[in-house]
């Protein structure tokens, strides 16, 4: 029995209100202009495991500093994994989320590379609802607002041998976030780089750890000095096959009809993604996911074989990608229009996340109910 299939006790979580949170008209200033990971809700969510109690200790308690011991083993050995996903507020006031049992399996994979303890779905579910229960307020109303949600695991036992830790900490904290394009959604450059590589074969690629995002802050400054929006990595081995964007994953659209999205062992796995390909299924298109080398792309665009595009995950959901390029490579035009599909798919994948259109394939979870 796999966890996404358990049946674990329920968590009987102990709730602690925050008597110094945000005021309603603090948090009315924050929710008119919240950016992104700018401010954060009044509650978190703390879950204890260790190898002789299991999951324990289940707690909703005030937003707030988390205790450490200098030698906790997260501090010295990068055993820390994560998730990204977001609450959205219906125009009826309910809350839902999107594909928690998605999250929930990635999470579980990600603890199984990094040897820490898979949460199962069902905690991982609870927890979600649980913050919601005390900080509904932080949820926007506004259109394409919502309250994105950050579950994270490390490893805080005390030790400096090498070896998985025998005490671990998960956690969940949410922060409300404005509408990524706050002018409308416009088309980004890209930066190639070939320095650098996100992740190497057989390593932690495919996990959703922080090492991985670690790695690509220097790369992805230097795109940002090249006046580009993110960083796009090519496989460590041969430097020739796209793998994905410093947080996003890439899709290539071609005149024919087919959707193209690289595919490899260290790339992680989006939930966006797969749901931006199971949309494309359903209008009939032909979804591949296969290796695809940087020589594919420069020679569809430059023969209009490739007429679009873009980068997809859960803060931006969409972004069409009007140029790749580094100091010796240009492909596309900046100044290039966002293609047709690409703002088609968006504005489907986002009405059905805002509860705009019917959810056909059960995606949504309420978490206020």
């Amino acid at each position: 029995m796999t966890n996404t299939e358990s049946t674990a006790a329920p968590l009987d979580f102990a709730v602690t209100r925050n008597l110094v949170g945000a005021s309603d008209a603090a948090r009315a200033d924050i929710l008119a202009d919240p950016g992104f990971g700018n401010h954060f809700t009044d509650h978190m969510v703390d879950i204890c495991w260790s190898v002789k109690g299991g999951w324990h200790r289940p707690r909703v308690q005030p937003y707030g500093p988390i205790p450490l011991d200098p030698a906790a083993a997260v501090l010295h050995y990068s055993q820390t994994i994560f998730e990204g996903m977001k609450a959205y507020r219906h125009e009826d006031g309910s809350i839902w989320t999107f594909r928690p049992e998605a999250n929930a399996a990635r999470m579980q994979r990600s603890a199984r590379r990094l040897a820490l303890p898979e949460l199962p779905t069902e905690y991982f579910i609870e927890s979600l609802r649980q913050l919601i229960a005390v900080d509904a307020a932080w949820v926007p109303s506004e259109e394409d607002e919502s309250l994105y949600i950050r579950p994270f695991m490390f490893a805080k036992e005390a030790f400096l041998g090498v070896r998985a830790a025998e005490k671990v900490a998960y956690y969940v904290i949410a922060s409300p976030a404005g509408a990524y394009f706050p002018g409308g959604v416009k088309p980004i450059s890209i930066w190639l780089s070939t320095d650098y590589a996100r992740a190497g074969r057989g390593g932690t690629g495919a996990a959703k750890t922080g090492g991985n995002y670690a790695s690509s802050l220097l790369p992805q400054a230097e795109a940002y000095k090249q006046g580009c929006a993110q960083v796009l990595f090519l496989d460590s081995s041969e430097g020739k096959y796209l793998e994905e964007l410093g947080g996003m994953n890439v899709v290539l659209v071609y005149k024919d009809g087919r959707v193209v999205t690289p595919e490899s062992p260290s790339i992680l796995e989006g939930i966006t993604l797969d749901s931006v390909l199971q949309l494309a299924r359903d209008r009939g298109l032909q979804v591949e996911q296969r290796r695809v080398t940087l020589a594919e792309w420069q020679e569809g665009v430059a023969s209009g074989d490739i007429t679009e595009v873009f980068a997809c995950g859960t803060a931006a959901v969409i972004t069409p990608i009007a140029q790749l390029r580094n100091n010796e490579v240009t492909i596309g035009d900046a100044d290039a229009p966002a293609g047709e599909l690409t703002m088609s798919l968006r504005e489907e994948l986002t009405d059905i996340q805002y509860g705009r259109r019917p959810d056909k394939h059960g995606w949504l979870t309420r978490l206020d109910a």
